[in-house]
């Protein structure tokens, strides 16, 4: 096993009553520009003592981890979902305890995207890439390298079909019971 396969961090929601570990590296670090991202992260920002999850450019940045390198410490019965629509596949996980947005899961994924904030300063990696930019703010300009693509490139693809191939192919249902999340 390589050290960064072992490599732990841990996210927490901003009262810390919510908290799990991540083991491994992410499969791709992110800042998507997507409408509903954009749409999702104005919604959850206002709810009363709410971090900001949108970056000044209007991104979302996360972390996508595999689920099975996901590991509940505490805090599951703070957990509520909150979807845009109610036949979304998107649905982002919110910790009631302090309305913090915690991660962000697509129905029958095999990933879970944990908000980048979500993690110390420290266990936070660079960004690779940003997605969805055809979405973004009108004058939003990029300048600083980072390689934005207009939709889900297929570099941003070939991360995800690779993590799940490593994963047999299987994608870990997570489902709500009595307000916890159970694999």
């Amino acid at each position: 096993m390589t050290s960064s396969s072992l490599r732990l961090r841990t996210a927490a929601c901003t009262c810390g009553q919510v908290a799990f570990e991540t083991r491994g590296e992410p499969i791709v670090t992110a800042s998507c520009h997507c409408t509903s991202c954009q749409t999702a992260g104005q919604n959850l920002e206002a709810h009363l003592g709410a971090p900001s999850v949108l970056a000044a450019d209007g991104g979302t940045d996360y972390l996508l981890f595999r689920k099975d390198r996901v590991r509940w410490l505490r805090g599951q019965a703070h957990l509520r979902e909150y979807r845009l629509a109610a036949t979304s596949k998107t649905r982002r996980v919110v910790a009631t305890c302090c309305n913090t947005p915690v991660f962000l899961e697509f129905s029958g994924g095999h990933w879970f995207s944990i908000y980048k904030d979500r993690f110390a300063k420290a266990d936070q990696p660079a960004l690779d890439m940003r997605t969805m930019t055809r979405d973004r703010r009108p004058g939003v300009e990029f300048t600083d390298g980072l390689p934005s693509y207009k939709t889900h490139s297929g570099r941003f693809m070939w991360k995800l079909l690779t993590a799940w191939a490593a994963m047999g192919f299987r994608a870990p249902k997570i489902d709500y019971v009595n307000g916890t999340l159970t694999p």
